[in-house]
């Protein structure tokens, strides 16, 4: 495991008026691409959302690198804004009232000059390739600059984690697909561990260095010819490599 992986084991009960959930986690990524697929309720979203820190679980280890930001153990637990993890959610949620530059910027922080402010935040904007639209606000933009400007937004601040939880998925599919690989290609660059979420079987062998299968709350990795073909219910095929990924076999 590289110094900048992620290594995590997490246990979560839940219990509810009608409802009984629980996770269990132990996995490890390296730095590069990881998609966790699953069904809608088995438990994907939750597993981000432990990482996070937005849900404390019940006993564990979250450590990315040399940072540990949970250890029940030691009474450890980092609050979410002192994880260096970007997220970014199929709703992208942008400030309505700033321009897509200002909402680069905002992420970036008053500590950092506002002339730098302003070229870091058009830098990632034009990496993201919605340069040109910099100056235009929310309600302007189309369904993939939003999650566009969504990213830059949450890598601006040089996160050790990203956590993708469905960006695409209210984009037509085509777009998604495209998007995606576009997208995973950047993430590459920053050489830290990717954890993308998706239901899509497709979609998670096309871009994946890893595959984590998630079914009711129980989290384990998968070969990729072991991934269900959602049409056909059998193993699925068709990886595309993306550019600066390291081939795995399995």
């Amino acid at each position: 495991m590289t110094g900048r992986g992620l290594l995590a084991r997490v246990r979560l009960r839940h219990r509810g008026p009608g409802s009984d959930f629980s996770l269990d986690a132990a996995l490890e990524a390296p730095p590069g691409i990881t998609m966790v697929l699953g069904p809608s309720g088995s438990g994907k979203s939750t597993l981000l959302s432990v990482l996070a820190g937005l849900t404390q679980p019940d006993e564990g280890r979250i450590a990315v690198g040399d940072q540990v930001w949970f250890d029940s153990s030691r009474g450890v637990s980092c609050p979410p804004h002192l994880r260096q993890v970007a997220m970014v959610f199929q709703s992208a949620a942008l400030f309505p009232h700033m321009t897509a530059l200002g909402n680069v910027e905002f992420a970036l922080g008053p500590s950092v000059p506002r002339r730098e402010r302003q070229e870091r935040a058009a830098a990632l904007l034009a990496q993201m390739k919605v340069g040109h639209r910099a100056h235009q606000f929310p309600a302007r933009l189309s369904g993939g600059e939003t999650q566009r400007v969504a990213l830059a937004r949450a890598i601006a601040r040089s996160p050790r984690l990203v956590l993708l939880d469905e960006p695409f998925s209210a984009l037509d599919r085509e777009l998604s697909l495209s998007l995606a690989r576009e997208v995973c290609e950047r993430l590459l660059a920053l050489h830290v561990p990717v954890l993308f979420v998706t239901h899509d079987p497709e979609e998670a062998l096309m871009y994946a260095e890893r595959v984590w299968m998630v079914e009711h709350g129980a989290v384990r990795s998968c070969a990729h010819d072991e991934v269900p073909d959602a049409s056909r219910g059998s193993p699925a095929s068709g990886r595309v490599p993306l550019v600066g990924a390291v081939e795995r076999s399995g």
